[in-house]
């Protein structure tokens, strides 16, 4: 039996994801279908790891109708699951997509956590990493969480032996790495907040890596998108360059590769290797209709075709 991956969602959501035929500003468009679900970065790791067949339980806080909602949603997922309850109930998030994969994204902050509250979270996760081989830190940090809380998780997973993966924003991110995470997962966008400037190029996209390595991070992952992936670990930078595809629904992807990567890390491959794996569940998974993941066969199609090259 493999060893636990342990997710933590902070600020999870009911994600309600909605496709329409186009979206385009001062015109209307028409609904083709909608669906909620249980969301947040890390249940959406946790769903991707199951259906690869990892071993994995999911952490987050629960409150209000929603939360009885949320938790609804999560029985029907096979995977264990641990929800704090929280007094203020959880927020909706809503994501419109359409047929050519232009997406808009609106989230709520998410409900304030109080003081009490996120002690009885940190207790919940650090009473379980005794049985946990990864901790996946994953989202954004609801109101009331002081920034530095992620960091405190980081340490205390390193303490005891328990490889952490962090997958956050800000000053969460910033101070979270600052604690020395086994590897961290920033996208473009969070990359360019953290180091306070704009990435385009290749050069910068690699020097960027090779600076949020610098900066505390065992190893870095930096997510591109339809680019793939730059992956730092050691002294070694690999670019990840996936096939093209029709990318119809490019949400989720980010939490795809993450899990997936974890999954190959856990399965013995290398660093590199496992971002290679990373890479094409994201990619296979973009190509999807809605909030909907890759299957393994799925992934294991464009990992084939993901394309790797060792920066000299």
């Amino acid at each position: 039996m493999e060893a636990l991956i342990l997710t933590l969602t902070l600020n999870p959501a009911i994600d309600r994801t909605i496709t329409v035929d186009r979206l385009a500003f001062e015109d209307r468009a028409y609904i083709t279908s909608m669906h909620d679900s249980a969301g947040g970065r890390g249940i959406n790791a946790s769903c991707v790891i199951h259906s690869f067949g990892g071993e994995t339980m999911a952490i987050a806080p629960a409150g209000g109708k929603s939360g009885a909602r949320f938790e609804e949603f999560l029985r029907n997922y096979g995977f264990p699951f641990e929800l704090v309850p929280i007094r203020k109930p959880l927020r909706t998030n809503l994501a419109i997509t359409d047929k050519q994969g232009l997406t808009a994204k609106l989230n709520e902050m998410g409900p304030t956590i109080e003081k009490a509250e996120l002690a009885r979270i940190e207790k919940a996760v650090t009473g379980k990493l005794d049985t946990a081989s990864w901790l996946m830190i994953c989202g954004s940090l609801p109101p009331g969480v002081p920034s530095h809380f992620y960091a405190q998780l980081v340490k205390a997973a390193r303490q005891r032996g328990v490889k952490t993966l962090l997958d956050a924003d800000g000053e969460a991110l910033r101070h979270g790495i600052e604690e020395g995470p086994t590897v961290v997962t920033p996208n473009q966008s969070e990359a360019e907040r953290l180091l306070n400037r704009t990435l385009l190029t290749r050069a910068q996209f690699l020097e960027a890596a090779a600076t949020i390595q610098g900066m505390g991070a065992e190893s870095v992952i930096l997510s591109l998108g339809s680019r793939g992936a730059v992956g730092a670990s050691g002294e070694v930078l690999e670019e990840f360059l996936p096939p093209r595809v029709d990318a119809v629904c490019p949400i989720g992807a980010g939490d795809a590769m993450a899990a997936v990567f974890v999954w190959a890390m856990e399965r013995k491959h290398t660093f590199f290797e496992a971002v290679r794996w990373g890479v094409a569940a994201g990619t296979a998974s973009a190509r999807l209709h809605g909030l909907h993941f890759a299957s393994r066969a799925q992934t294991e199609e464009v990992y084939k075709h993901v394309e790797v090259r060792r920066v000299e």
